[in-house]
C-alpha cells in the first residue's frame, strides 16, 4: 500500500498544482497571461493523466496489499479512475486542457462586452472535445450519458430526465398558485429591500462573518472575487472560495459566500487520512452540491437564521436596513419571481434554470442546436418557461463560466442537489430535532458535526446513493424537496 499511497500523492499533488494556477486565472492574473496559463495547465493537466495511466498505477495497483477498508475504498476506487482514464487519449486530455485555458479569458471578454460571437468558436472547440471525450469513455443511449457520469457517477440521462420531468409536473403549476396568491386582493407583495445601497466592504465582511459562524475555517481557507463565485481545493487544510459583490444588490454576494462556503466546509471535513489520494474529494457534483444549497437556502434564507442575524446586518447595513424586521427579510430573501440570473433565481424557479441549460447541452451535442444560433435558442427558452427574455447575451446565454471550462453534464447536478440537500435537512430533523432552535441561536456546531459524520467524512469512500441510503433511507428521490418549499411557501 505504501508504494501506491506515494505513486497517487505525485499525482494528486500536480492536480492540486493544476488548480492553483486555475485559481489564479480566475482571480488575479493580468489578462495577457491567458496564452501561457493555458499552456502550463494543460502541462500538469496531462502529466497527471499520464501518470495515473502508466504502467508504474497498474503495478503498484497489483503489489496493493489492503489492510483496512479505507484501503480496500482507495484500491477499489483507483481501479474504476484508471480503467476510465485510460480510454481517453493524453493528446485529447491536453487539447482539452489547452481548449479551456483559451475559452475562459475569452468568455470573460465575451460576457464582459456583451458580444457572443467572440466566445462562439471557443465553445465550438469544446463541443467538438466533448463529443471526441464522450466516444472515448464510451455510453450506452447517447453521448451526454459519459459526460454526466463524470459529474455524478452511474447516473443516466434518461434518469435525469425522468427525475425532472416529475419535479416540473409539480413545481410549475406550484409556481404559478405562489404568483396568483400574492397578486391576489389583500395581499402584500414582499417589500424589495434587498435592492439598494450595500456597501462593498460591508458586505464581504458580513458575508464572511457568517460564513466562519456556519464553520468555514478561514485558517485553512480564504475568499477572493471572481467573474464568477467558485470554490477550489488545493488540500484539505486549504479550501478557497470567491464570491462578486453588486453594491446595488444584497443577495449576489452574501448568498455566494453562503453557498461556495457550503462546498469548502464539505471538503475541510474530509478525513484527513484521505489526504494526497483521490479519495480526498467529494463523492459527486450533486452531493457537493447539496452541502452548498443546504447552508445557503435551508438555513441562510430560513427564519430562525434572520431572527439571529438581522440586528448584525442592521448594523451592517444602516441605509438600507434600519427599520427592517426579521420577519420582512425573510420574506424579502424569499420572494418568487422569475428572473434572468440563475445564481440569483429564488429556490422555486431555480430548477428551472437548470432544465433550461440541460436541454440545450443535450441539443448543443445532438447537433440539433447550432452554436450560432444558442443566445436565440437560450431566450426563446426563457421567455417560455419563466415570462422573460433576456435584453443582452451577458444576461442570457453568457452568464455562466462552466461551458468555457469544458463542464457539459455539469448543470444537472445543480438540481440533483437541491433534491439531496432536502432529503439530507429531513434526516438530520430527526436526528438533531431542535435543529431550528440552533440556528435562531447562531449555534451552527450541531448541524456542521451531524454533515461531518454523515456525509463529509467519507470523501469518494462512498457514492451518494450509499449516503443518502445511510442516512435518509433511501436513493434520490424528488419528495422531500416538494415537501419543504410547500411546506415554506405556503406559510
Amino acid at each position: 500500500m505504501h508504494e501506491l499511497r506515494n505513486h497517487l500523492a505525485r499525482i494528486t499533488d500536480i492536480n492540486h498544482a493544476a488548480a492553483v494556477l486555475e485559481w489564479d486565472q480566475e482571480t488575479y492574473m493580468p489578462e495577457g497571461g491567458a496564452a501561457s496559463r493555458a499552456r502550463q495547465v494543460a502541462t500538469l493537466r496531462t502529466l497527471a493523466h499520464e501518470l495515473l495511466t502508466s504502467r508504474e498505477t497498474e503495478r503498484a495497483l497489483d503489489a496493493a496489499r489492503p489492510e483496512t477498508d479505507m484501503d480496500d475504498d482507495l484500491v477499489r476506487i483507483v481501479r474504476r479512475d484508471v480503467k476510465k482514464a485510460t480510454r481517453v487519449p493524453s493528446e485529447l486530455v491536453n487539447a482539452m486542457s489547452e481548449a479551456q485555458g483559451h475559452a475562459k479569458g475569452a468568455w470573460q471578454k465575451a460576457r464582459a462586452t456583451n458580444t457572443f460571437r467572440t466566445f462562439a468558436p471557443h465553445l465550438e472547440r469544446i463541443v467538438d472535445l466533448s463529443l471526441e471525450h464522450a466516444e472515448a469513455l464510451g455510453y450506452e443511449d447517447e453521448p451526454y450519458d459519459a459526460l454526466l457520469d463524470i459529474h455524478e457517477p452511474d447516473m443516466k440521462t434518461r434518469d435525469v430526465s425522468a427525475t425532472f420531468a416529475a419535479l416540473k409536473k409539480e413545481l410549475v403549476p406550484f409556481v404559478r398558485d405562489v404568483a396568483q396568491d400574492a397578486a391576489s386582493p389583500g395581499k402584500t407583495a414582499p417589500i424589495d429591500i434587498v435592492h439598494g445601497h450595500f456597501p462593498h466592504q460591508a458586505q464581504w465582511e458580513f458575508g464572511l462573518r457568517v460564513a466562519r459562524d456556519f464553520g468555514y475555517d478561514l485558517t485553512r481557507g480564504r475568499q477572493d472575487h471572481s467573474a464568477h463565485p467558485f470554490s477550489t481545493t488545493f488540500s484539505i487544510d486549504d479550501v478557497r472560495i470567491t464570491t462578486r459583490i453588486d453594491e446595488s444588490f444584497f443577495n449576489p454576494g452574501f448568498f455566494g459566500t453562503l453557498h461556495e462556503a457550503g462546498h469548502a466546509m464539505y471538503e475541510q471535513g474530509i478525513d484527513p487520512a484521505l489526504e494526497r489520494t483521490p479519495l480526498a474529494d467529494g463523492t459527486s457534483l450533486g452531493m457537493h452540491e447539496s452541502q452548498s444549497r443546504m447552508w445557503e437556502n435551508q438555513v441562510g434564507r430560513s427564519l430562525p437564521f434572520w431572527e439571529h442575524y438581522m440586528p448584525a446586518a442592521r448594523e451592517a447595513f444602516p441605509g438600507a436596513l434600519a427599520d427592517v424586521s426579521a420577519e420582512m427579510m425573510y420574506r424579502a430573501v424569499n420572494r418568487v419571481e422569475p428572473s434572468l440570473i440563475r445564481v440569483e433565481a429564488d429556490e422555486l424557479t431555480y430548477n428551472l434554470h437548470i432544465m433550461l441549460r440541460f436541454e440545450l447541452e443535450r441539443a448543443m451535442l445532438a447537433g440539433d442546436v447550432a452554436i450560432g444560433d444558442l443566445p436565440s435558442a437560450w431566450n426563446d427558452r426563457m421567455e417560455s418557461w419563466l415570462g422573460i427574455r433576456p435584453g443582452t447575451d451577458a444576461e442570457g446565454v453568457l452568464q455562466d463560466i462552466h461551458w468555457s471550462l469544458g463542464a457539459l453534464g455539469y448543470f444537472p447536478t445543480y438540481a440533483l442537489g437541491n433534491l439531496m440537500s432536502a432529503q439530507l435537512f429531513e434526516a438530520m430533523h430527526r436526528d438533531v430535532p431542535d435543529r431550528d432552535v440552533h440556528i435562531r441561536n447562531g449555534e451552527f456546531a450541531p448541524i456542521l458535526a451531524w454533515l461531518r459524520r454523515n456525509v463529509h467524512v467519507w470523501g469518494r469512500r462512498r457514492s451518494a446513493v450509499e449516503i443518502l441510503e445511510a442516512t435518509c433511507g433511501t436513493g434520490l428521490v424528488a419528495a422531500p424537496w416538494i415537501r419543504y418549499v410547500k411546506a415554506k411557501y405556503t406559510s
